[in-house]
């Protein structure tokens, strides 16, 4: 029998209004294990209205800074105790390894101690005016009630990335976890109320986007929306939002170039590229999907990736030693086989894979084939288009100023990798490429210390650093009269 799961508002079980549910699938086996309430748009205004009443509660708004920060702390103490549990649970969600997750898990609290020794950092400035008998001054105050919106491919760290900085400025958040992967999301906040939390600064409307999302976007208590999706939801959401004047931060989709050039590391070039294209089965968004190799190097560099991308073991995401997992719903895997008939029709050569896995150990699961194209250009849809699976585009380049111009001849921009040991060069394609992070020598390296983002269609704002802290703040200017007397406004001078 499989597991319920209901909503989690002013911090505990929620019964939602529609009282329907849906399955959430385990991608290995393709069997429904779970069940999760399906909301809408009167459930997102209970939590949005619970979210508002804490915000502006004593129990939340008359916390110091340090005090917001210490329960941060506590919060990453009980991430870390419960690390395997909840890797466990969105390995079956979502059917990334566990190897994978487990490292994601164990990682998170970083981000909460972080943002917890943040919390009470950030401070205003006294303006030196040019105005005799002013004091001015400024100080940063949260925004209000926070809408987050995550995706299905890595749910707690994505949360984590808008939750942390968000409860560190002193927000108060309603999630709304992607319907395919909810459950990960709906037991991490049980640890809220253990950590000492208010009842209402973070609350979970699970359901899907047309439905809760939508709600979610337009309620008119929100005051900002942080996305983590597709560039065709984000330009939707982005618009909805600013229609009510709302902020928002959009972390979007990417078509990223891996590049080496003749004077990298072969051996280690090789395997950045395989990382950066089957981690995670390609079903992210910093995926480096179009690989660019110097004409000098391109048959030897592919022969070598081919060879060793036909070693991966495919088979259950739960076991250590599986390297590729499952893709994690239908409609994706429908579309990672439509875009491989794409670029067989526009004329690329399949060198590799190019169909559903059909090996033993793959089982009912949801596989594709570790998939390589070669003969690709940077025009064909396979190229500009982002897959979200284990597909590589191969391009060879002649030069630096012909790499840079295959790699920025995309409307996406978020990741990119440069493979060298000239660090002219390298710094020269870091200055020029046309992305939010630029990779030497080394592929989808984060952090919570350092700022993440996107350019062009890869969205708006960034996550992570000490930048991040500010997307949930806004600015106030505090003037004070220290000698200087009003004027009757009705008097001639």
């Amino acid at each position: 029998m499989s597991l319920q799961y209901r909503m989690y508002i002013g911090g505990r079980d929620y019964e939602h209004a529609s009282g329907e549910w849906f399955d959430t699938f385990n991608p290995y086996t393709g069997e429904p294990w779970a069940r999760v309430a399906k909301g809408g748009a009167e459930d997102v205004n209970a939590a949005v209205e619970c979210a508002h009443k804490a915000f502006t509660s004593a129990a939340w708004a008359n916390l110091s800074a340090s005090q917001r920060g210490q329960l941060l702390h506590r919060l990453g103490d009980l991430v870390a105790r419960d690390a395997e549990k909840l890797a466990a649970l969105e390995v079956q969600d979502n059917g990334k390894l566990i190897a994978e997750m487990s490292g994601q898990l164990k990682y998170l609290p970083q981000w909460f101690y972080y943002f917890g020794g943040m919390a009470d950092k950030i401070e205003g400035a006294a303006i030196p005016l040019d105005k005799k008998g002013y004091f001015n001054f400024t100080r940063h105050e949260p925004l209000g009630v926070v809408g987050v919106i995550t995706p299905w491919n890595s749910p707690l760290l994505i949360l984590t990335w808008k939750l942390a900085p968000a409860l560190a400025a002193g927000c108060t958040v309603v999630i709304k976890p992607s319907e395919h992967a909810s459950v990960s999301t709906l037991e991490f906040v049980k640890l809220f109320d253990e950590a000492g939390f208010p009842p209402g600064v973070v609350n979970v409307v699970t359901g899907f986007g047309a439905d809760a999302g939508s709600a979610l976007v337009e309620h008119p208590l929100v005051r900002k929306i942080a996305f983590t999706g597709s560039d065709i939801s984000g330009r939707e959401i982005g618009a909805r939002a600013a229609r009510g004047f709302k902020r928002s931060t959009l972390e979007l989709g990417g078509k990223s170039p891996n590049i080496v050039f003749d004077d990298a590391d072969l051996d280690d070039a090789i395997n950045g590229a395989i990382s950066a294209i089957l981690a995670a089965t390609g079903q992210t968004c910093i995926a480096g999907s179009r690989l660019l190799l110097h004409r000098k190097v391109h048959d030897e560099f592919l022969s070598r990736l081919i060879e060793l991308a036909r070693t991966a073991r495919m088979g259950n995401p739960m076991q250590l030693t599986t390297q590729v997992g499952p893709v994690t719903t239908v409609p994706q895997l429908e579309k990672i086989l439509s875009y491989i008939d794409i670029a067989k029709s526009e004329g690329a050569q399949l060198l590799l894979g190019g169909q559903r896995a059909t090996r033993p150990e793959c089982g009912n699961g949801w596989f594709v084939e570790p998939t390589v194209f070669s003969g690709v250009k940077n025009s064909m849809r396979i190229a500009q288009e982002e897959v979200f699976g284990p597909v590589l585009c191969v391009m060879p380049f002649d030069d630096e100023e012909e790499a840079l111009s295959i790699a920025n001849d995309t409307r996406y921009g978020l990741g990119a990798a440069v493979w060298t040991r000239d660090i002219g060069k390298a710094l020269r394609m870091a200055e020029n490429i046309q992305a939010g992070t630029v990779w030497v020598n080394t592929y989808r390296v984060v952090s919570y210390m350092s700022p993440f983002g996107g350019y062009k269609d890869s969205g708006l704002g960034r996550e992570n650093g000490l930048a991040s802290i500010h997307e949930y703040l806004q600015t106030k200017s505090v003037w004070i009269n220290v000698g200087v007397k009003t004027a009757n406004p009705f008097v001639m001078r």
